[in-house]
């Protein structure tokens, strides 16, 4: 007789960096410090280190579908957190698997660029995921990526836009805004914004944006309530950046696994 599972379970849907600084290393080491088992599906190969990406492969539509509803079939999966794509059809396919999935909390990590500017999504992707929004629970965008997708430069009325294309909530972060603290926003239909301000690092880290947004769906995983993994994510993130070190040659990269012991204070 199986045993009931130790962890609860997500399953990441990301692309694979080769330095293990973003993507499906990134998802499973974020997941792991927040209390939950990471299942794992490749969306996309890259030719990329720790100063840019040059080469996205993504992997054929059917098959990362295939091996999702593999996963979800086999087990108890308690969110799902979805990265890099790289192909406007595994969006559009990712659409139609969460609706056979319509309690499943979802956190999408809309990757649109690298971290030094690259592009990693054409025009056809980015409308893909406005269309993918229905069946996301929570966005976490940067703000540069929240102006791309609401196409509008002021970051409440793109929180507007992307409530109003039908995503449950939107974090939007402030890493790329010129403000003394980093200021994270949190919207949501009917509330306020809620607003989290963070002392600015020195550096930009590579990997950022998957450890926050897979902290958090580990955290939805648990059945804790939205803002609060949203909050505990952001703190666990800036804690993961505060420790980072440099991996290779140019960004560092988090340290996910000792955050929580050595990150310091936010």
């Amino acid at each position: 007789m199986l045993q009931a599972p130790r962890l609860p379970q997500l399953l990441a849907i990301s692309g694979h960096d080769p330095g293990g600084g973003a993507g499906i290393q990134a998802d499973i080491e974020a997941a792991a410090a927040n209390g939950a088992h990471a299942c794992s599906v490749v969306s996309c190969l890259t030719d990329q280190d720790s100063c840019d990406v040059y080469q996205l492969l993504p992997q054929p539509p059917g098959q990362v579908l295939a091996q999702a509803r593999r996963m979800l079939s086999d087990s108890p999966i308690a969110a799902i957190k979805i990265g890099l794509l790289g192909d406007a059809s595994l969006a559009r396919g990712l659409a139609e698997l969460l609706s056979e999935w319509p309690e499943m909390p979802v956190v999408l990590d809309p990757v649109l660029a690298s971290g030094a500017g690259t592009a990693l999504a054409d025009r056809a992707l980015e409308q893909a995921l406005r269309g993918l929004l229905p069946r996301v629970d929570l966005v976490t965008p940067n703000s540069l990526e929240a102006r791309r997708l609401a196409a509008d430069d002021d970051l409440d009325s793109c929180a507007e836009r992307l409530l109003g294309l039908g995503v449950g909530a939107a974090l939007i972060t402030g890493t790329h805004e010129d403000e003394a603290q980093v200021v994270n926003r949190l919207y949501r239909p009917g509330a306020a914004p809620e607003r989290w301000g963070y002392r600015r690092l020195p550096a930009s880290y590579h990997g950022s944006g998957c450890t926050l947004a897979s902290a958090i769906a580990a955290r939805l995983a648990a059945s804790e309530p939205l803002r609060e993994a949203v909050h505990a994510g952001l703190d666990y993130t800036w804690r993961s950046l505060a420790a980072g070190w440099p991996s290779g040659r140019c960004q560092p990269i988090p340290d996910r696994l000792f955050a929580l012991q050595r990150g310091g204070q936010p």
